[in-house]
């Protein structure tokens, strides 16, 4: 019995390596494309593998955040779309204050004045670079503050099911250029920040890291304190509670020890108008161009407010209103009962909106924070604020065509100057009472018992 010999390479070839695959069979399926640890040097790498392998979502992000910020600063140096002048709030009001601060006092007798005296900090923080002038050290700060937003957002969703990153990184640019032109960035990563350390469970250290980061806020802003009102009962809202109040006291006491009339803003607020682009005044915008009503527009507090008659009913209503929101939340404080991971962010985004759109005020940046807020839900999966975050993106890019892009249509009360705020307004307005009806529907109504079995 004769064995077979095997057929010695074609001339020309070089034999087969040992340990390698052998060839495949004539007629047989041919072998699968081979693995590689990057994706760029696999054989079915194609741009829709860059952003589902490996870093190719990081990657993504990084680049559109790159390019879009790119755009914003262009259109800040140019500053000439619209209206105009968004920059003027930084080199002008924020730098004359800075000069106030420095002389030891905060802006006593300003009526532009209408931050809670952790703004002055903000204000000041230019002054850790030098060596640049106070409006470019003012916009690095703030890109900064972006930058931190987006990296705890996307490092909040390690998993990637989620796009709260993307709404952030995407959702901003749809303000323009105003959000480097004002503090409110910072105030937001500031929200997101406690939000995202509240969010971990069972780390008592970050519930007080939160707590703390909420009470700063709210000495910056006021509404970052509201990231506490969903936190659940017990030892988290205790300890959440505790460090705010302490953080919150403790710096108050710093800058009254350093800063003469650090509660003046206080004198202000009480004056205050119903603002152009709040829900009240474009109620009068409208009755103005339909002939009922005779106010004007005139510039109060550092901003554009109606006056004439019944200016202050609309006022006194809009408080009333917001009171009567403080006793909705606290009545669904109250009425909770079912607690998830995401049930912390979206009382803080259902809380942040409702008293928006019930606020004399509601100028354009204010969409900053409602854009963290939104992002912030969407880094869990439990949220039931999805369809409010989509509400929010249009109303984002309404707000910058309102301002700055035809802001001058605005306050002479143009068609398009109606319009548009109508529009965000009407959406903001939708987007708070869905908001209040889906935190109440997932927390406070009891779930149907199922059917007994027959």
């Amino acid at each position: 019995m004769t064995t077979e010999q095997p057929h010695p390479p074609p001339s020309g070839s070089a034999p087969p390596s040992p340990g390698s695959a052998p060839p495949p069979r004539s007629g047989s399926t041919p072998p699968p494309p081979r693995l590689t640890r990057s994706p760029f040097e696999s054989e079915t790498f194609t741009s829709a593998t860059f952003v589902t392998v490996g870093n190719g979502p990081l990657l993504a992000l990084a680049a559109v955040w790159l390019v879009t910020r790119a755009g914003m600063l262009l259109l800040l140096l140019k500053d000439s779309l619209g209206i105009g002048g968004v920059g003027r709030e930084v080199y002008l009001l924020y730098r004359h204050w800075y000069g106030q601060f420095a002389d030891g006092s905060f802006p006593v007798g300003d009526p532009a004045w209408q931050y809670p005296p952790g703004a002055g900090l903000v204000i000041m923080s230019p002054g850790v670079l030098p060596w640049l002038s106070y409006f470019q050290a003012f916009v690095v700060l703030t890109l900064l503050a972006d930058a931190l937003v987006a990296l705890a957002l996307t490092h909040a969703d390690q998993e990637r099911l989620t796009h709260g990153a993307w709404v952030w990184v995407c959702g901003l640019p749809l303000l323009l250029h105003v959000p480097l032109a004002r503090y409110d960035v910072q105030a937001t990563a500031l929200a997101v920040l406690a939000l995202l350390a509240l969010k971990r469970p069972r780390s008592r250290a970050a519930h007080r890291i939160g707590g703390a980061l909420a009470g700063l806020g709210a000495l910056v802003k006021v509404w970052p304190l509201l990231a506490l009102i969903g936190t659940p009962r017990g030892r988290t809202s205790r300890e959440a509670w505790t460090a705010a109040a302490v953080t919150a006291g403790a710096l108050l006491t710093v800058l009254a020890l350093s800063f003469s009339g650090p509660l003046t803003f206080l004198r202000g607020q009480g004056d205050r108008g119903v603002q152009i682009e709040s829900l009240g005044g474009t109620a009068l915008a409208l009755a103005r161009a339909t002939g009922v009503w005779s106010g004007t527009v005139d510039l109060r507090h550092g901003a554009l407010e109606y006056i004439g008659p019944y200016v202050s009913t609309f006022g006194h209503l809009a408080l009333l209103l917001t009171v009567v929101t403080c006793g909705w939340l606290l009545l669904w404080r109250l009425r909770a009962r079912h607690w998830t991971p995401a049930t912390p962010l979206d009382a803080a985004l259902a809380a942040v909106l409702l008293l928006t759109v019930t606020s004399r005020v509601l100028s354009p940046q204010y969409m900053v924070w409602l854009l963290g807020l939104g992002a912030v839900c969407l880094t869990s999966r439990a949220t039931v604020m999805r369809p409010v975050v989509l509400l929010l993106l249009p109303a984002a890019a309404l707000s910058s065509l309102a301002y700055p892009v035809l802001y001058a249509d605005v306050i002479a009360g143009t068609l398009p100057g109606l319009a548009v705020p109508a529009l965000r307004n009407a959406l903001l307005l939708a987007a708070a009472l869905l908001a209040a009806r889906r935190l109440w529907t997932a927390t406070v109504t009891p779930e149907p018992e199922p059917a007994d079995a027959e």
